[in-house]
């Protein structure tokens, strides 16, 4: 991760020096810009916040970034991969106010949204696991001897971390009703650690993307004479907002599960790409670079 971090900054450093202004002005020099941003949140906050010795983090953003690098170098055509002056409407130092801090909104958030989708893959392979475990209970409970008892339980499971309710049909003697047995789950430290992280990188990420949203507003004032002209860009920026807005209430006010909170906010891994990258290459609007709708 060091290493593509380093590579791509390097990279991004050689395109500033050629082109002689903030390398943000297409498509591909954001996907670059993005990758790398991904990268850095990644060791910034697993360094930061102790979660280093965990693979899972660095096993999601590590392909994140080099598919995102991947899709720049091969998908893209040439023409979006020079190196260009700016058009009028970017030469202004809100280049780098606004899209840098875009970028960097969307890089965290989407570090923050693959740590909910690793908090749900967790969560499901423990409550899995749980079962499973309590089950070989129940199985070593009902037999005799290593003999299968004649009426042998009915089996209905739900695991919720603590116990698996047993329900028993034609129950013998010794096991008659409804047996409550002990289901652990190996992975809670590791269930905590996703949601610790996932919260603090879309708490950043939300609190970055507001002051895009309202630096981009300031600009397009000055640029276009409106604050807000529901372009595709803008509408899809607003969606995200309102997403992760919603996670952050779902977690801190509405009470909702750490799995329900995790649920909308890997939602928002695809609301992301959604933003970014569809609605650049299929919208219209004074945002969208409008690759596959002019091919």
């Amino acid at each position: 991760m060091y290493v593509g971090n380093a590579s791509l900054f390097g990279l991004l450093a050689a395109r500033w020096i050629e082109s002689g202004h903030f390398p943000l002005s297409n498509m591909y020099e954001s996907l670059l810009f993005l990758a790398w941003g991904i990268t850095a949140v990644h060791l910034v906050v697993t360094e930061r916040d102790g979660f280093s010795e965990s693979a899972i983090p660095g096993a999601l953003a590590g392909p994140t970034a080099a598919l995102t690098v991947a899709g720049a170098t091969l998908a893209l055509p040439a023409e979006l991969q020079r190196a260009t002056a700016l058009v009028p409407a970017l030469k202004s130092n809100w280049l780098m106010m606004h899209v840098s801090v875009m970028m960097l909104s969307y890089a965290t958030l989407l570090v923050g949204s693959l740590s909910c989708v690793s908090y749900l893959v967790v969560d499901a392979s423990q409550d899995w696991a749980a079962a499973k475990g309590a089950l070989e209970k129940l199985d070593k409970m009902v037999s005799n001897d290593g003999e299968r008892v004649r009426n042998r339980p009915k089996v209905s499971v739900a695991a919720d971390g603590e116990t698996v309710a047993v329900e028993t049909m034609n129950a013998s003697e010794d096991y008659g009703g409804e047996l409550a047995i002990e289901a652990t789950r190996d992975g809670e430290r590791i269930l905590t650690e996703m949601d610790n992280l996932a919260y603090r990188c879309l708490g950043a990420g939300f609190t970055l993307l507001t002051a895009g949203l309202v630096s981009g507003a300031v600009w397009a004032n000055e640029a276009w004479g409106s604050y807000w002209s529901w372009d595709p860009k803008e509408t899809w920026a607003l969606i995200t907002w309102l997403v992760y807005a919603t996670y952050l209430h779902s977690r801190l006010v509405a009470g909702w599960s750490k799995k329900d909170s995790c649920a909308v906010g890997a939602a928002g891994f695809l609301v992301v790409w959604v933003c970014y990258v569809g609605v650049n290459l299929w919208g219209v609007g004074l945002h969208s670079y409008g690759w596959f709708a002019n091919k």
